[in-house]
């Protein structure tokens, strides 16, 4: 696969700050990838309105129309095949993937966390790293898989925690470090060098035994 070739969707529920991440990396060349479409699960999300002012095609369906997640992620499936996705980036899109739309997208879904995987998956990842005392916190980039939060983990951006500083705070550094590595992991994808293979991400023809490490102030 070609940098000019991976079509990329990008997912979101809310603002949709990662989002705009790619879209001025698109726009500066930093990264190479065609943003082919946004789709949100929710109508109002300023995400939305991101991709409308970068002439980015939208779509949105509400999952309450659904009486199920699999249902949901089914007519999400018809919807994003229109566009022939290669790549998949969920951007705070604040749904829980059913197994079956992991499957049908099996090594094209790429997710973002704030924490550095394996510690803290789920929620409140910054006041959970505070409470603890820890000295470093970050965020990461991983393949979607069935287990949540638990795909091989690809990109790592982290930093030393101030002392004293507030979750609010923290999360904001991190908000910051997720801007450079999602786009750079995403675009590692869009040149052929990241790719899934036998359950594991495989960066410049090497399996990951652990994720590649960026460390910022």
């Amino acid at each position: 696969m070609s940098q000019s070739t991976c079509k990329t969707a990008i997912l979101v529920s809310g603002s949709g700050s990662n989002l705009q991440s790619f879209i001025d990396k698109c726009a500066t060349g930093e990264i190479d990838l065609q943003l082919c479409v946004v789709f949100s699960n929710k109508p109002g999300a300023f995400g939305l309105e991101r991709a409308r002012k970068a002439g980015i095609p939208t779509e949105c369906l509400e999952h309450g129309d659904y009486p199920d997640r699999e249902s949901f992620d089914r007519g999400v499936a018809t919807v994003l095949d229109r566009y022939d996705p290669d790549l998949i980036v969920l951007a705070g899109f604040m749904r829980i993937l059913s197994p079956w739309f992991v499957k049908h997208y099996e090594g094209r879904v790429l997710n973002i966390h704030p924490a550095l995987l394996p510690a803290y998956p789920g929620l409140d990842t910054h006041q959970r790293v505070l409470d603890a005392g820890e000295k470093w916190h970050g965020s990461t980039v991983h393949f979607v898989t069935e287990e949540l939060d638990g795909g091989p983990r690809i990109l790592q951006g982290r930093l030393a925690v101030n002392a004293g500083e507030s979750a609010g705070t923290l999360c904001d550094r991190v908000q910051a470090i997720e801007h450079q590595i999602y786009p750079e992991a995403a675009n590692w994808f869009g040149q052929g060098r990241l790719e899934f293979r036998d359950g594991n991400a495989w960066l410049d023809g090497e399996p990951l035994s652990d994720p590649v490490v960026s460390e910022y102030p």
